[in-house]
């Protein structure tokens, strides 16, 4: 049978924490599960589903939207594929519905690659891989993107994770986001502007608690610590799991609903980290233009701590 996000790449590893497993899929390079010694890291779906609100997929070129899917470089107007139509923008780049191919398979780890090629509105050529490796506390993403084509190329890059602690309802988990300014926008979810989150329901530098969030909000300043930055989901046990990334990923998108498939209604919650914000290709931030031949290499990942083996 032939699934909804293709070929299925079962990773596994033994830690001091325990047995550390993930699955990913050729769709869109998806994190489809990920868990510890059974507690799932992030919500699991189905084989036979298409990952449900963009859980665990590659952003690239672009994360997050382009407003009416247009964008000017040099005094020509670029008009991509409207990819969500209820907000008439260009959405999560254009590999979403990309299987990818396997270039690279050990037992705890897979390297799986898709080209770009010019299209509509992004008339580049592109060659991207990512590496997934479990490691002693978790998962390692590592994005690779060369240009292949003659002329330079704009590129910026995030990824789709929902993040849980299995066995706890992920509205008791307290998310802190270290990030010092709130991204405002307006009624297409695009940017007005961005203001400091001091003093202002804005500021998770300290922790809410996720039941009381309503997100689907950018933020930037993201502070780093020797180069990583890290945002943290915190059960009342104490035991936590993160997103972590290189100081690259100078934006995060954090994502509530309590509609996800599998959770009976308690909050879905994904932390996006990403290069650039949207609307990148108009405003120039974040964005990586490469020229011919060059290569861009950026990590991130998900860390697990305070977990035991049984």
């Amino acid at each position: 049978m032939t699934l909804p996000t293709g070929e299925q790449f079962v990773l596994e590893t033994s830690t001091s924490s325990g047995d550390l497993q993930a699955t990913i899929t050729a769709v869109a390079a998806g994190i489809r599960t990920l868990s510890i010694n059974g507690i799932d890291l992030v919500p699991p779906y189905a084989e036979d589903q298409a990952p449900p609100m963009g859980a665990g997929i590659v952003l690239a070129p672009w994360p997050n939207r382009i407003r009416d899917g247009r964008w000017t470089h040099d005094g020509v107007e670029h008009q991509l594929a409207i990819t969500e139509p209820a907000r008439n923008n260009a959405i999560h780049g254009l590999l979403r519905y990309t299987e990818y191919k396997p270039i690279a398979r050990e037992r705890d780890s897979v390297t799986l690659s898709a080209t770009i090629y010019p299209q509509l509105g992004y008339p580049y050529l592109l060659g991207t891989a990512v590496h997934y490796e479990l490691v002693a506390d978790g998962l390692k993403v590592t994005h690779y993107v060369e240009n292949l084509g003659a002329e330079a190329a704009p590129v910026a890059l995030g990824s789709h994770p929902y993040l849980k602690i299995g066995g706890v309802p992920t509205g008791d988990l307290t998310l802190r986001l270290d990030a010092a300014s709130h991204i405002e926008v307006d009624d297409r979810l695009l940017p007005t502007g961005e203001v400091p989150v001091d003093d202002t329901e804005w500021d998770l530098r300290d922790g809410r608690r996720v039941s009381d969030l309503h997100l689907d909000d950018a933020f930037g300043e993201v502070a780093s610590e020797d180069g990583v930055v890290l945002h943290t989901l915190t059960a009342p046990d104490g035991r936590t799991v993160s997103i972590w990334a290189d100081d690259e990923f100078d934006y995060v998108q954090v994502y509530t609903s309590r509609e996800f498939p599998g959770e009976d209604g308690d909050v879905a919650i994904a932390v996006e980290p990403m290069t650039a914000p949207a609307e990148a290709f108009n405003s120039g931030r974040g964005l990586r233009w490469l020229d011919p031949g060059d290569e861009w290499q950026v990590s991130w990942g998900i860390r697990f701590e305070g977990f035991t083996a049984d």
